[in-house]
This record gives structure tokens, sequence and C-alpha cells, in this order.
């Protein structure tokens, strides 16, 4: 995924039915933001709505599959909203995916789903901002965000909120940061900065490495003289399994970091997959991960259907689902109209409670789980409701 800055970027920066899932919280609030875009809709007919995925992409052709797959059962569970769904090929190319944008438009969409990939969201979203039509992107990239353009994908500031915060209820209070030098690696570090800033937890140290191996092992003895000069107690990882973590998870206990003496934790699901749960050096980890019932009923009632188990993404195709049939069934004309698409009550989906806000991320109720014994276990419930959650 590129990063790149939108031109709406720059300028702000300056469980036992699925079709329950659907229902949004606090139907009658329409608490929102008071500016916004988006077409009115007619309530007497169904909703035109505009999928847009790389169905013919050599790389995410099955991610696109498993995406539609999972908009059209989303579908199939309203209750009185009735949506008329059209799906565009993006071929993986941010300039096709501006011009199926622009057809969708043109042949009717009040709003479109999708492109998957950032850059392709930014020039889906661009490409219609005068036509005043509102994009849910499934990137999880805040900074093509804003505008008519809004992001499903989970965010790392999203994540390490949830972590940082709880890592702090539980009495930790300096930290140091391992991180890749990259794009990803360093957002990860700013987003768990940012966390620490708002929580009592100070961050003693950052470490970063190169993609290498001989990086990562380079970087690991750096690590612990910092965590032993500043008494560290929480050691906040941001790569995942197709990175450094399963590397990090050996060398840095084998360096003397015990993680029964010093709190690991990472922005990344260290259950993905599933044999990382083995790894020594993640047990008694924390990291934060969707309501898992509310997804394993979605991923049950998927592979019913479709005979195969959903992408990790696809429940974000249902979300998005969730949040215009939510918002048409409550009879408001405005129902996919940024005034209604950020409403502070939110709502619920198959990876739990989500927002938008004003500025295009989103927000989402994360549990906190940790790996005892080779297992998951969740230590820390996602909250049922914003009102409740802190957020």
């Amino acid at each position: 995924m590129t990063f790149r800055l939108s031109r709406f970027t720059k300028k702000i920066l300056s469980v036992p039915l699925i079709g329950s899932l659907l229902l949004f919280i606090s139907a009658c609030e329409m608490q929102t933001s008071s500016v916004g875009t988006g077409q009115l809709i007619n309530l007497e007919e169904p909703i035109p709505v505009a999928l847009l995925v790389p169905k013919t992409s050599r790389n995410a052709s099955s991610v696109a599959i498993s995406l539609e797959n999972a908009t059209r059962l989303a579908i199939s569970q309203l209750d009185t909203a009735k949506i008329q769904l059209k799906v565009y090929d993006t071929y993986g190319s941010s300039k096709i995916a501006a011009n199926q944008a622009k057809l969708a438009v043109k042949e009717g969409a009040k709003i479109i789903i999708g492109p998957l990939f950032g850059d392709a969201a930014n020039e889906a979203g661009i490409a219609v901002s005068g036509e005043n039509v509102n994009v849910l992107s499934f990137s999880n990239n805040p900074t093509v965000a804003g505008g008519n353009l809004f992001i499903l994908g989970k965010t790392f500031e999203n994540t390490a909120e949830r972590l940082i915060k709880f890592a702090a209820s539980k009495g930790k209070r300096r930290a140091v940061i391992i991180y890749p030098d990259t794009v990803e690696g360093r957002l990860g570090r700013a987003a768990l900065d940012a966390a620490t800033k708002k929580s009592n937890i100070r961050i003693v140290a950052t470490q970063s490495f190169s993609f290498t191996q001989e990086s990562v092992v380079n970087s690991v003895p750096l690590v612990r003289a910092a965590a032993k000069i500043y008494d560290a107690d929480l050691l906040l990882l941001t790569s995942n399994s197709a990175g450094a973590l399963p590397l990090l998870a050996q060398l840095l206990p084998e360096a003397g970091l015990n993680p029964k003496k010093i709190q690991y934790a990472g922005l990344a699901r260290w259950d993905i997959p599933a044999q990382n749960i083995n790894l020594p050096g993640l047990q008694g980890g924390w990291f934060a991960v969707p309501e898992t019932a509310r997804y394993e009923v979605f991923s049950d009632h998927y592979f019913a259907e479709y005979r195969e188990k959903p992408h990790p993404l696809a429940g974000l195709a249902f979300d998005a689902i969730s949040a215009v049939g939510a918002l048409a069934q409550s009879g408001y004309a405005n129902a996919v109209t940024t005034k209604a698409l950020t409403r502070k009550s939110g709502f619920s989906g198959v990876d739990g409670i989500f927002r938008f806000t004003a500025a295009g991320t989103n927000q989402r109720g994360l549990a906190i789980a940790q790996i005892s014994d080779s297992q998951v276990n969740i230590i820390d419930d996602a909250p049922q409701s914003f009102n409740r959650s802190g957020m």
C-alpha cells in the first residue's frame, strides 16, 4: 500500500442472528458533524450502491471476491432497507478506480464502497468529489481520509490508543518502542507516541531497524540497554508476522528481556497466523483484537453461504453495509451523507462497534487479548457502546 496525501488531507492538515449486527446504536440519535457531503436518497426505492474492488488484479483478486461476497451477504441480512448493488472492477489500478467511480456515479450510485488500496481510494474520492458522493474505502491509511473519503480499515491510531490506555490502567509507566524503519513502522511509532501523550506512560526510548535480518539482530542489544537504563516496564512492537515479529520474539527474550519481567505488547495481531501463539517470546504478550464473538457468527454464516472462510478484510465490507443499511432503516433521506455517517453513537458490525470521524478516519471498539500457554485469552472486553467506551 502506497501512502500519499490527498488534497483533502492537505487542506485539513492543514450473536444468534447475523442480521442483529446491522442495527446501529441509538437509532433515533442524530448528533453528528454539522458539515459534510453526500447524496440524499429516495426512501421509497432501493439505494444505489457501487462496490469498487480489484476483481481481476493479479495480487488481490481473492480479497476482492471475499469483499464482494461479504457485501452481498450483508445485503441479504437487511431487514427493511433495500440496496441495489453494482460491482465495478478497478483492476488494482488507481486510474481505473477513479474512472470506475465516475462511471458509478453517472449510473446512479448514491455512495461508493471501496476501493481497497489507499492510492485508489484517494483517486476515486477526488474523482467524485465534485459530484457530492461519499466514498467508504477499505483502506487503513489515514493520510488519504478527508472530504468525501472515509476509511473503514483498522488504523494504528485506534489500536495504539486502546493498547496504551489498557497498559496505563495496569500501572505501566515507561515504554520502549521497537519498529522497522519503513512507512508503516514509522506510522506505528507515531501512533504509539501520540497515544502515550494522553496517558501516564512515557516513551523512554525508541529503536528502529532496517528491514533486514542483520539490522534486526543488531537492534536487540540497543533495546536491551535502553530497557535497563530507563527501567522500562513496557516493550512496544509495531512489527507483524510478515515482518520482524517472529525474529524479535526469539531474540529479545534470549537477550535477557524476560517477558515475565517486562510486558510485551504489539500493534499487530499476534494470533495471525495461528502458529505465532506458540512463540516463547510472545507468551504473556498483549495485543488488540476486534470483538471475536460477532466475527465468529459472521464467519460461520459466510462459510455456510460460500463454503470457505472469509478473508480477514471481508468484515470491512459487511461493516460498510451495516452503516448504510442501518441508516437507511432509520428512515432518513440523508442516510449516506456525512451528517449521518459521523453520528456519535456509531454502528454495530461484525468486528464490534465502530464510527466514522469528521476527518474521515474511524474509531473501533477493541478488546485486549493475551497469549498464555499458547492460547489466546481476552483479558479486557471490547466496549459495547461508545457511551461507555471512554472514546
